[in-house]
C-alpha cells in the first residue's frame, strides 16, 4: 500500500511539473529525449530506453559426460525518466523507472522506482543530493547508465559485491587545480537498506564516499561515466579512484534488500553484522582504446552476542550449525557476499562506430562466504568477448553481441532458466563449464 502511495505521488509531482509551469516544447534529438521548457528558466526532459535480450547458456559436465542448454528471450530493461532543472534556484532532479520487472543484476525484481532524487548546487564544485540513486561508494562500473554499457552485462564483481541503489544524503565537492587536473570527491550517508526501502529500517545508517583524481582533465561529454571511447578522445584522458563503505548492521547479503537476513541477542533484540567494503579503480581512454580496472573486497564484523536467528517464517532458531558444528560467527559469514574480485576489460572503438571488447573478472571467496554458493556463485573466472555496432554517437541506437566463457568450482550446480532441465543438472553436484551467448539492442527514445 504504501508503495502504491509513492508511486501515486511521484507520478502527480510529473504530472505538476508538465502543467504547472507553462511548459512548452523546446527541441528533440533522437537518444536524447524531448527537451520542455517554462517561463521561469525551468526545463525538463522526458526520455528512456528500451533493451529486447537473448541469452543461450551451453553447460558442459564433466563428470557426467553430458551437455545440456537453455534459451531465454526477453526485456532486459525499460526505463522511463524525467529530469530537469531549474537555474534560477540552482536545483535539479530525476525520477526514473523501469517496467521491465528485472532488476540492474538481471534478477527478477517487483521495484518500479529506480532513482527519486532532488539535487541542489551551492556552487559551480558543490552539490547536495537527497534522494534514492545510484551509489559512488561503489565500484566504476555501478553507476554508468545501462544505456552505454560497453559489454552486454556488467561485470560479475558488479553483480556479486554492489549495492546498486540506496536512499540518503550524498556530497558531491570537485576541486580544479591550475594545471587542469580535477579532484572529485563523494559522500554518502545513506540508510544501508537497498532502494525502494519503504518499511522498517534495519541495523544503522550506511557510510561510504569515493575519492576521484582526473590529472589531464575531464573527459567529453561525460566519457567518466561511460565505458566505450565512443567519442574519440583525442588526448588521453585517466581517472583514479578509490571507495569505500561502512554499513553499520546490515540485514542483508551485501545492502540490497534490508530485513532479509535478521539476527537477535538473547534479549530478542537485533543484533547485526557489519559489512565494510573497499575498492579502487581506474578508467583511460584515448583515441577509441578504453581499458577499464576495478579491485572490490568486503569484509565484516560479526557482534560477540547473536544468539538467535530469524527464519524465512519470522520464527526463531538458536542453531547455527555448519559444516557439522555450531559457530555463529562462521555461520553469519556464510551468509554474506564476503571476498574480493577484480575487473579488466579494454577495447577499441573503430571510427566506422564498431567496437570489439574483452573482460576478465576473477572472483576469490572467503572461506566462510556465500560466494561459495554451488547454484549462483562458486564460478572463480569469468571471460568475455564482445562486438558492438552503434548508430550514434549519443548512444541512440545500438546492437551488442557477446560470448562468456565461465569456469566452473568443484561441487556446483546449476540454477533452472526456462524448460524442463535435466535431473543430473538439479541434484548432483559436479564440475564442468559453461559458456553464454548474449545478444541485446539498446534504443533511446
Amino acid at each position: 500500500m504504501m508503495k502504491k502511495f509513492i508511486y501515486f505521488t511521484v507520478l502527480l509531482f510529473i504530472s505538476l511539473c508538465v502543467s504547472g509551469q507553462n511548459a512548452s516544447f523546446n527541441t528533440y534529438n533522437f537518444g536524447e529525449g524531448l527537451d520542455f521548457i517554462s517561463e521561469d528558466d525551468h526545463s525538463f526532459k522526458l526520455g528512456g530506453y528500451v533493451q529486447p535480450f537473448i541469452e543461450s547458456r551451453f553447460i558442459f559436465n564433466d563428470s557426467l559426460d553430458e551437455n545440456y542448454n537453455d534459451n531465454r528471450f526477453r526485456l532486459r530493461r525499460l526505463r522511463l525518466r524525467l529530469s530537469g532543472n531549474n537555474t534560477q534556484h540552482n536545483l535539479s532532479y530525476r525520477i526514473q523507472f523501469d517496467l521491465s520487472g528485472v532488476s540492474e543484476t538481471g534478477e527478477e525484481s517487483t521495484n518500479l522506482l529506480l532513482d527519486a532524487f532532488m539535487t541542489y548546487s551551492l556552487n559551480k564544485r558543490t552539490k547536495l543530493t537527497f534522494g534514492q540513486r545510484s551509489l559512488r561508494s561503489d565500484n566504476r562500473e555501478l553507476p554508468m547508465s545501462s544505456a552505454t554499457l560497453q559489454l552486454v552485462e556488467r561485470s560479475r564483481l558488479t553483480s556479486s559485491f554492489a549495492s546498486i541503489r540506496d536512499f540518503g544524503f550524498f556530497i558531491q565537492r570537485d576541486f580544479r587545480f591550475k594545471n587542469g587536473s580535477f579532484l572529485r570527491n563523494y559522500l554518502e550517508i545513506i540508510s544501508g537498506d537497498g532502494m525502494n526501502n519503504f518499511n522498517k529500517d534495519f541495523g544503522g545508517l550506511k557510510y561510504g564516499g569515493r575519492i576521484d583524481f582526473l590529472p589531464f582533465g575531464l573527459f567529453t561529454n561525460m566519457g567518466q561515466f561511460r565505458q566505450a571511447d565512443i567519442m574519440r578522445e583525442r588526448s588521453l584522458k585517466l581517472v583514479i579512484g578509490f571507495n569505500y563503505s561502512y554499513n553499520n548492521g546490515i540485514s542483508s547479503r551485501r545492502g540490497r534488500e534490508g530485513g532479509q537476513i535478521l539476527y537477535l541477542d538473547s534479549l530478542g533484540n537485533e543484533s547485526l553484522p557489519d559489512f565494510i567494503k573497499m575498492g579502487a579503480d581506474l578508467m583511460l581512454k584515448y583515441k577509441g582504446f578504453s581499458l577499464l580496472g576495478e579491485y572490490q573486497s568486503t569484509t565484516s564484523i560479526v557482534p560477540d552476542n547473536i544468539s538467535q536467528r530469524v527464519r524465512n517464517n519470522g520464527t526463531t532458531s538458536p542453531s547455527f550449525l555448519i559444516n557439522g558444528e555450531e559457530n555463529i560467527e562462521n555461520y553469519v559469514n556464510n551468509r554474506m557476499m564476503l571476498g574480493s574480485a577484480y575487473n579488466l576489460q579494454f577495447g577499441y572503438m573503430f571510427k566506422n562506430m564498431f567496437s570489439l571488447d574483452a573482460r576478465y573478472t576473477h572472483i576469490e571467496s572467503n572461506e566462510f562466504s556465500f560466494l561459495n554458493n554451488g547454484t549462483f556463485y562458486n564460478r572463480p573466472n569469468y571471460y568475455t568477448f564482445g562486438l558492438s555496432k552503434y548508430f550514434a554517437r549519443n548512444y541512440g541506437f545500438k546492437i551488442q553481441a557477446a560470448i562468456t566463457y565461465v569456469q566452473v568450482g568443484n561441487n556446483s550446480t546449476y540454477p533452472q532458466q526456462t524448460g524442463d532441465m535435466n535431473e543430473p543438472y538439479q541434484n548432483i553436484p559436479y564440475q564442468g563449464s559453461e559458456f553464454l551467448f548474449r545478444l541485446i539492442s539498446s534504443f533511446n527514445f
